[in-house]
């Protein structure tokens, strides 16, 4: 017997991913299962839903036409289900994306707290320099600090962010602490790849084209350069709050700094067992209170 729900799953994700075997390794299940649903489910409806060549797959009009309404129908079955019984408690895997540093520095240490309060949710952290496609990759959620958000996606602020010039004590005191930004022409900054602005630093009034003897592509080896004296750095201030707080590194140029970077939970419209979501961005308002330092 057709287990239309299993197939119309297994159909949303084939498209969404593009892959037999991204959908069933999400699955766990084989490659040849997913392709049997997706084959029973065209025999049921008695007409093609995919169009496969060896190197593509693409919908046909009417899997155009079925996948939208695929969408609907799961996400009304997941609140349905999630309202009632056991089903009112979040469950199952919540997969997470954010940078590197967020991760290690704000996530992972609230982490062992939520898990408590939900016991039910098992989280799957993917930390990365590179904002992950959420849907093709089957990711839940992601944190987004600054930048534009796609319109597929559906975002919800949960924190704002100074961004700031740090160094450490030790650096500024053998080289001199930069007065306006224009000085940083004078000094070894540290340039960040996966950031889009490379070494053009916006300030307020001026970009600055930066020099330097290190450029890194993770955030975690930006923060790890300036501790360790190499040279000066831009980076959201939370990621050295501790730092400077025992004065081992110093915010500089203040004055000049950009506004604020909204940090914002984002989640792809339609997301099946949405409550897992739902709580996990709650959370973290209660956490953030909308504010990062």
């Amino acid at each position: 017997m057709l287990d239309l729900i299993t197939c119309m799953k297994s159909f949303v994700r084939t498209v969404e991913t593009g892959s037999f075997s991204a959908v069933a390794r999400e699955m766990n299940t084989s490659q040849p299962t997913i392709s049997k649903q997706i084959a029973a489910l065209e025999e049921y409806l008695d007409v093609q839903l995919l169009v496969r060549s060896t190197r593509t797959m693409n919908m046909t009009d009417e899997g155009i036409r079925f996948y939208e309404h695929c969408q609907q129908v799961l996400e009304a079955l997941s609140e349905a289900e999630s309202s009632v019984g056991k089903r009112q408690k979040p469950s199952g895997t919540l997969r997470i994306n954010c940078l590197a540093a967020f991760g290690q520095m704000q996530l992972l240490p609230r982490l062992k707290q939520f898990l408590d309060r939900y016991p039910d949710i098992k989280v799957d952290l993917n930390m990365s320099e590179h904002f992950a496609d959420l849907v093709g990759e089957g990711i839940d959620l992601g944190i987004r600090i600054g930048g534009s958000v796609d319109h597929n996606l559906i975002s919800q602020p949960i924190g704002i962010s100074r961004f700031v010039t740090v160094a450490s004590v030790k650096y500024l005191k053998k080289f001199g602490e930069p007065q306006v930004p224009t000085d940083l022409l004078q000094h070894n900054c540290i340039v960040y790849t996966p950031q889009s602005t490379g070494n053009e630093w916006p300030f307020r009034g001026t970009t600055v084209k930066v020099q330097g003897n290190l450029q890194v592509n993770s955030s975690i080896a930006h923060r790890g350069a300036v501790l360790t004296d190499i040279g000066i750095g831009t980076a959201p201030m939370w990621a050295y709050s501790h730092e400077i707080q025992i004065q081992a590194v110093k915010v500089i140029l203040a004055e000049y700094e950009i506004d604020p970077l909204p940090i914002h939970a984002v989640y792809r419209r339609g997301r099946f067992q949405s409550a897992k979501v739902k709580c996990f961005i709650n959370f973290l308002l209660d956490e953030f209170n909308l504010r990062l330092s």
